[in-house]
């Protein structure tokens, strides 16, 4: 209780703070609706899927699944991100042999899940154009991220909801924009069966663990049950990650981490030979540590979005009636 009281009264400090902060948002995107800043078109529909929320809350599985739909229905996406993490400045191509230093953890796992080009930038627009330019067959680009980079005109916003934390704005709480912001979006999208205005459901599952030495052992995370793991997680929220394993019956020892942690030899060492067990996000930045103990357990949980149908539906009539399109 000393705790959380603790944490409450912090943000009560500085929600004069989130006041200010407020009203920058409300200007800037303010300016750019009255095209005093300007936004730029790049030809093609455009998808943002971002969030109101600091750190995580579903948007890569997204945007992933996203990916999937639109290449069953015979669109060429492309992907942009920021890129988080990464040393990249300029518009630089994400692919499975890329530096997670340089592009970041995310966009890897995107190029190697979705089969789709990957550029990433802190300018969302220079990102296009380099995609564009390099995969002139793309005919549709989606972004993970981005709600806020107004820069970038957009076709349809995508707005994933996991919680909105206390409430207030950066940095008494946790929101990058007022909840009066999901009025104005296309869709909202809600992790774990919240409600939301023009909402539709999205969990994320995965009940398969595969060995980070070799893609061909794939097991049942049932089969663990009972037995003790390290469960290692960079991620937004690593007690999700924890719970998500607890619940196959998994005895679990859980390793948190920053999001976005730039994983050492040493954060994987445990002085057992126990099973570890990470994300696929976290398992981009550890191929060097495990090359280098080969005969150590580790392991991947990969993760899909599974939608409500009808947001397939939507998405693709959406999709079909936008201007760009």
């Amino acid at each position: 209780m000393r705790h959380w009281t603790s944490r409450g009264a912090i943000a009560w400090l500085l929600w004069p703070v989130s006041l200010v902060f407020g009203l920058v948002v409300f200007v800037r995107r303010l300016f750019f609706r009255l095209h005093l800043f300007k936004s730029h078109d790049i030809g093609i529909p455009v998808i943002v899927v971002g969030n109101l929320t600091a750190g995580g809350s579903g948007k890569t599985p997204l945007v992933l699944r996203i990916a999937e739909i639109l290449r069953e229905h015979h669109w060429k996406p492309g992907i942009v991100s920021r890129g988080y993490g990464g040393s990249a400045q300029g518009p630089r191509a994400a692919t499975i042999a890329s530096d997670p230093a340089e592009v970041g953890d995310e966009p890897i796992m995107l190029a190697r899940r979705s089969g789709c080009p990957v550029w990433v930038a802190p300018d969302r627009v220079a990102a296009c154009r380099a995609l564009r330019e390099q995969h002139p067959d793309c005919n549709v680009i989606v972004t993970d991220d981005g709600l806020q980079h107004y820069a970038l005109r957009r076709d349809i916003e995508i707005c994933v909801v996991d919680g909105v934390g206390n409430g207030f704005l950066q940095p008494a709480g946790p929101l990058r924009e007022p909840r009066s912001r999901l009025r104005l979006v296309d869709a909202v999208v809600t992790r774990g069966g919240q409600d939301a205005a023009k909402g539709y459901a999205m969990t994320l599952e995965g009940d398969k663990l595969v060995r980070f030495t070799d893609a061909h052992d794939v097991r049942t995370a049932k089969s663990f049950a009972g037995q003790r793991v390290h469960a290692v997680a960079g991620i937004g929220d690593p007690k999700r990650f924890f719970l998500h394993l607890a619940s196959f019956g998994v005895k679990v020892v859980p390793h948190p981490f920053p999001d976005h942690h730039p994983f050492s030899a040493r954060d994987l060492e445990f002085g057992d030979s126990d099973p570890v067990v990470m994300t696929e996000k976290d398992a981009v930045k550890c191929k060097r540590i495990v090359a280098e103990n080969p005969q150590a357990q580790f392991w991947v949980l990969p993760v899909g979005a599974s939608l409500d149908p009808a947001f397939e539906r939507w998405l693709l009539e959406k999709l079909g009636g936008s201007k760009a399109a």
